[in-house]
């Protein structure tokens, strides 16, 4: 049965983001990975977000169980640039709720290719 994917593209999760998740396709752009990602916190995928998470940036865990509670509302990717075929930023705002109370993330994160895989790096919070 289609599933709309999390990250907000028309495509269904299968052959969106899924391709990466479950279906162990490297994404084949920063913004993919990107989206990627943002599907990985909507469906509390830790091991994905630690494995696209560059290890020189990477926390020992994440522990998003031990977290309040986080309704996931939608991504807008505001700007997505290539400075080099190694290395790229993207721009976005998530949106989601904790407790009722919504809440935006806005965010440049910084992303680096290593062999056919985007890894992010870190990343510049706009404030609101």
């Amino acid at each position: 049965m289609a599933q709309p994917c999390p990250c907000g593209t028309s495509s269904d999760y299968s052959l969106c983001c899924g391709r990466y998740l479950d279906g162990g396709q490297p994404a084949p752009t920063a913004e993919a990975l990107m989206r990627s990602r943002y599907t990985a916190f909507v469906l509390g995928r830790e091991a994905y977000l630690m494995a696209t998470w560059h290890p020189d940036f990477r926390p020992a865990e994440l522990k998003l169980a031990d977290d309040p509670p986080t309704k996931w509302l939608g991504l807008q990717i505001r700007h997505h640039e290539e400075s080099d075929p190694d290395h790229a930023t993207v721009e976005f705002i998530a949106r989601y709720k904790i407790g009722g109370r919504a809440h935006r993330l806005h965010e440049t994160s910084r992303f680096v290719r290593i062999g056919e895989c985007w890894q992010y790096t870190d990343g510049d919070i706009h404030p609101h």
